[in-house]
């Protein structure tokens, strides 16, 4: 037999387990959800969304409408893992931490549009294992980069071997040939001192030939002809010495260039400049070290913090708002969409808000509430003057929609059966059943039994009510033979397959091989990482369904 494909990845301990992650669905609520009073702009942003919860199952939970929709994905993880994980060998700290960081870094990659980039904030514990995780999922011809921030602004007297003063970003495409990125503005020198009637700064140059072997007549005599002043009297190109001179620009070139040559009258008559301009629509490419005067230190982000919300702690190590502007100026174009899965103090959705880009936050601690909530306030009401407010001439205005992450489809009985849990109403069970069977959930005003859909002329019906025969013959003729539709419901009393155009599941049995059910944390800590799956799963009786089915059906 032909050997096996080789291919160089990094191994660890537990890389082939997989979680069976469960689709949830979001809860909006509305009380913690905030908009700006009026319109501040014809540009505003109000569907931006923070959404409080784990963020591996949020990552999850957005993998259905958000797939190729997000331009921008930054995440600035848990890097000190010795923290984390200081009573457990160091081979299984590293690779809790890596399985953790590949699940994650799986669904963000799907999440990434076409054109999109991924950066990943890391310093040096994790750097090189990240690299080689991310050059396997995204593959090496991907790699765009890796930015060198200088965090400190200042050296750690303490430090007993390096004083630490950076940390990485690693930069990767979903599709490098189809990857976009803006240049950074160019900062022209003093003597671009003047400015043309469209707006371009320049700087005169003579048009004389100034210099070397080419600026006299005999070394150029091509280049010795008149020129017409602005009063018609014909200017010559002439030596300081009064001997002939030479044109930098051939006659055809003047004829051509006319309106970059400038007039200057002078003592001894005209004489004629051209316009050097500075190419500032082209900008400069981003370079791969950031200093802390270009975008800010630590230090700055906790005095910005501070400003803003006096009476909170802020973080350790927060991220300066100049560093996202940063990135978020390279990686995307007003009302693209980015995106943060480790939000923290929520730096990422105040900048990318204020630059008229779309959000969307994940934060599971309690500084979501502490934190975030009131730092985006403040950016809506116009209320945050500081850092980057007033170079990108932020006035307020737009707003965002806060989530939960819906509870657990099933969960178990005394007896320790799956059933459907108590907290899901009608309507939260059909549009758990359209993620878990890949339906969009777009309940019909008109015909009930449209809930959701995949195609035009595929549909599906989450009911709780146990289907007769008669009641599924009625179903199928208003379907028609053109049209199908899938009945999820708690019984049927026909065969599966009595009717062409209807698909018939019974839940919750026909979702339990589908996910892990009751898991409500993958966040990076030992304690909730999820158990090795069983080989086996138990299989809910007919009696496995909760109370919910005798409230009705989902109509």
């Amino acid at each position: 037999m032909p050997a096996r494909k080789q291919k160089l990845e990094l191994t660890w301990i537990g890389k082939e387990n997989r979680p069976k992650l469960e689709p949830r669905i979001l809860i909006e609520d509305p009380e913690l959800s905030y908009h700006a009073s009026h319109r501040v702009s014809e540009d505003d942003i109000f569907d931006n969304r923070l959404i409080f919860g784990d963020n591996l199952l949020a990552l999850k939970a957005l993998e259905q409408e958000f797939t190729g929709r997000v331009q921008c994905v930054y995440i600035d993880p848990p890097f000190n893992t010795g923290q984390m994980f200081e009573h457990y060998d160091d081979h299984l700290e590293n690779s809790i931490w890596l399985t953790q960081m590949r699940d994650r870094l799986e669904l963000l990659r799907r999440l990434l549009s076409d054109t999109g980039t991924l950066w990943v904030h890391l310093d040096d514990g994790q750097v090189h294992r990240a690299r080689c995780v991310l050059d396997e999922l995204f593959g090496t011809d991907n790699y765009l980069g890796t930015v060198i921030w200088e965090k400190s602004d200042s050296p750690r007297m303490d430090a007993d071997f390096f004083s630490a003063r950076h940390d990485y970003l690693l930069v990767y495409a979903r599709f490098r040939d189809l990857a976009t990125f803006n240049r950074l503005s160019v900062e022209l020198p003093e003597h671009y001192n003047r400015v043309d009637e469209k707006g371009r700064p320049y700087y005169l140059k003579p048009l004389r030939a100034m210099g070397g072997q080419g600026e006299t007549r005999a070394a150029r005599p091509n280049l010795y002809f008149a020129l017409e002043a602005p009063d018609g009297t014909e200017v010559f190109p002439r030596l300081q010495d009064g001997t002939d001179g030479a044109w930098r620009w051939s006659f055809d070139k003047c004829e051509t260039e006319k309106n970059r040559i400038e007039w200057v009258a002078g003592r001894n008559g005209w004489t004629p400049y051209y316009h050097v301009y500075g190419d500032t629509l082209k900008g400069r490419p981003p370079e791969t070290i950031w200093t802390h005067q270009e975008v800010g230190s630590n230090r700055t982000s906790k005095a910005e913090v501070k400003a803003l919300l006096p009476h909170v702690i802020p973080f350790k190590t927060p991220k300066p708002e100049r560093l996202l502007q940063r990135v978020i100026h390279i990686a995307t174009n007003p009302s693209d969409l980015v995106l943060d899965s480790f939000a923290g103090s929520g730096t990422t959705g105040a900048v990318a808000h204020k630059m008229g880009r779309r959000w969307i936050m994940v934060e599971l601690g309690k500084h979501c509430h502490t934190h975030i909530i009131p730092r985006l306030k403040k950016v809506i009401d116009g209320d945050d003057p500081g850092s980057i407010t007033e170079s990108v001439k932020w006035k307020g205005g737009g707003g965002f929609r806060y989530f939960k992450l819906g509870p657990s489809l099933l969960e178990k009985d005394h007896y320790g059966n799956w059933v459907i849990s108590k907290e899901f109403n009608a309507a939260m069970l059909a549009e758990a059943m359209c993620k878990l069977e890949g339906f969009i959930y777009a309940p019909s005003d008109e015909v009930y039994w449209q809930q959701g859909s995949s195609t035009e002329r595929d549909f599906i019906y989450v009911t709780t009510q146990t289907m007769t025969r008669e009641m599924l013959a009625q179903l199928s003729e208003e379907v028609g033979e053109h049209r199908s539709l899938l009945i999820c419901c708690s019984a049927f009393r026909v065969k599966a397959d009595a009717f062409p155009n209807l698909t018939l599941k019974k839940i919750p049995k026909a979702v339990m091989r589908k996910c892990e059910w009751g898991h409500d944390d993958y966040s990076l800590e030992v304690e909730n990482l999820p158990k090795a799956p069983a080989e086996t799963e138990q299989e809910p009786g007919e009696s496995g369904m909760s109370s919910l089915f005798d409230q009705g059906g989902a109509e």
